[in-house]
């Protein structure tokens, strides 16, 4: 999911390449998108680099090439409109991008917002250490999120803290969402609920009558435990990341 000045740059790049066949300089694109600084244009460039949406040609100034446009081509994002923002921060320093407000009606799971492309989910805190996920089920604050990371069932999101899992990509800061179940198969990702009350994001390997809860970096071991200790309350569906 992009966020909107990320869609109004890669449109802003595709659209001078096919009418000149150069990409256009920083400064033509941050007053394309009435940026202050060309720092933000590299935080997009960036940003949209990693989604793989345009790739640098190397040895060549100026040189972009956009590898794909994205599916919801006059949906998601108008360059004008006063569309609903997206799950995430602007990466330029504005205004924030994620759903707050009054959203007292919400359920402990996904709800449609009004349109089939958004589903708002109870944002209930931070995945860390010593706070069951239970303890987190306020849903007075809700976030939205492209319909496509959630299939059936219900769904509920999480703030990662720590960086146990980066090797897996999932960083530090990052919103995970999370289908609730509580039965998960080896090499799933998953919120699992140990002795409970210690709630944590690791990958799932069972062997016989134990259950290891694997960390995707180095620096941490991977944890072992019997089957009575560990209660699963999730598996990861989606990410979520801001720049």
């Amino acid at each position: 999911m992009l966020t909107k000045k990320q869609y109004q740059l890669l449109l802003f790049i595709d659209r001078r390449l096919k009418e000149s066949g150069v990409s256009p300089s920083f400064d033509e694109m941050k007053e394309a998108l009435d940026l202050k600084s060309k720092s933000g244009i590299h935080r997009l460039i960036t940003g949209l680099e990693e989604r793989g949406f345009i790739r640098r040609l190397p040895h060549r100034a100026r040189a972009l090439e956009v590898l794909r446009l994205p599916e919801n081509m006059g949906g998601a994002f108008e360059p004008e409109a006063e569309a609903k923002p997206t799950a995430g921060t602007a990466p330029t320093g504005g205004p924030s991008n994620v759903i707050r407000g009054n959203f007292a009606a919400a359920l402990p799971g996904a709800t449609l917002t009004g349109s089939s492309e958004s589903v708002a989910l109870p944002l209930y805190g931070k995945i860390a250490a010593g706070t069951p996920i239970e303890a987190l089920r306020d849903t007075s604050e809700t976030i939205d999120v492209p319909a496509a990371l959630c299939g059936s069932g219900e769904h509920y999101a999480l703030s990662v803290e720590g960086d146990s899992m980066i090797e897996a990509g999932i960083l530090d800061g990052d919103t995970v969402i999370i289908r609730r179940c509580d039965h998960a198969d080896n090499g799933t990702i998953v919120v699992a609920l140990v002795d409970g009350v210690e709630a944590t994001l690791k990958r799932l390997r069972r062997h016989r009558d134990s259950v290891a809860l694997e960390p995707a970096n180095a620096k941490y071991e991977t944890r072992i435990f019997g089957p009575d200790r560990v209660t699963i309350q999730g598996r990861l569906v989606g990410l979520l990341r801001t720049y």
